[in-house]
């Protein structure tokens, strides 16, 4: 794809009005040296134990979604393309009875297949209690990234991480993922001695060891916190992106938003965040493309248009 076609891309400039119009670019270089670095970036959130399509007579998605179609089209993605990250946004479980019956064992084993790099927890990860969450990471050959809610007095102490440093292409990821509060969303008989902490504090303890400290070239939030606040008070992806400060990409769930493109917001020091989300059950495969500069490691454009289809 990359080498026989030009691709229409969204350009990070420094004030420049290419960061609203786009650049139409040559995706020929003249020399090896001056090809860019890119990231494809591949994402989901809320699929719910959707492990098949929905019925062909569903009223909206019929025959949509499915993890046999989404593991073809990631294989597809990752034919064409050198430096892929998949990376899902949480709410994994429930939905249908494949999690009634399997607990999440069959979900884990699909992502598994998939090869997803990384995820974070949602709410209804919870659903079978923490120690059922805990009872099937076996099946799962990916991390849990949760920033924000301390286990040590739970089965899942030692089995989640707070972060993840991915290098592709020597662009160096930093990831991290962020939850929802649990108090009056989930019972706590099923959250137990879950601690939550603030997300913001956190996020902001985050990025400052990914970018400034540890020296990520892309820093990734994957937030269960849902695109905008359902109450008065609660916290979302857009807070997340205001109230912070190098965060480049927001990947979303919890409020099963189908976003067409991303949402730019400004964060804290007036620089452009990424929010994405691609509603629920498996129905969309997110994508975004980054590319850098293959000496200095700047982010020099995003493609936003790249890949953002329905599972079909």
């Amino acid at each position: 794809m990359e080498n026989n076609r030009r691709e229409f891309i969204k350009v990070m400039a420094k004030g420049s009005a290419l960061s609203a119009l786009g650049l139409l670019m040559p995706v020929s270089w003249a020399s090896a040296d001056q090809k860019p670095v890119k990231i494809t970036i591949l994402h989901t959130n809320d699929t719910h134990s959707q492990i098949e399509p929905f019925p062909e007579n569903h009223k909206r998605y019929g025959g949509l979604g499915g993890v046999a179609k989404r593991k073809t089209l990631v294989e597809k993605v990752r034919s064409e393309e050198e430096n892929v990250l998949l990376l899902d946004a949480g709410d994994i479980f429930q939905g249908t009875p494949y999690f009634n019956f399997f607990k999440g064992e069959i979900e884990f084993k699909a992502m598994s297949d998939m090869k997803y790099d990384a995820a974070t927890m949602g709410n209804h990860d919870f659903d079978n209690t923490i120690d059922g969450f805990s009872e099937m990471l076996p099946h799962a050959d990916f991390d849990f990234l949760v920033s924000n809610y301390d286990l040590k007095n739970t089965s899942a102490d030692g089995k989640t991480k707070p972060y993840k440093i991915f290098e592709k292409g020597g662009v160096k990821i930093g990831v991290f993922g962020v939850g929802i509060k649990l108090e009056g969303l989930v019972s706590k008989t099923c959250y137990k001695e879950t601690v939550y902490q603030d997300a913001i504090e956190k996020a902001q303890e985050m990025t400052k060891l990914l970018k400034q400290e540890k020296n990520c070239d892309l820093v990734i939030c994957l937030s269960h916190l849902g695109f905008k606040a359902f109450h008065e008070g609660d916290y979302s992806d857009l807070i997340l992106a205001e109230k912070t400060k190098d965060i480049d990409v927001i990947i979303g769930g919890h409020s099963h938003t189908f976003l067409d493109e991303p949402v730019v917001k400004k964060n804290a020091v007036d620089k452009d965040v990424l929010i994405t989300q691609v509603g629920y059950a498996g129905i969309k495969l997110g994508r975004l493309d980054f590319y850098f500069n293959q000496k200095t490691k700047e982010k020099l454009a995003y493609n936003t248009d790249a890949f953002n289809s329905y599972l079909v």
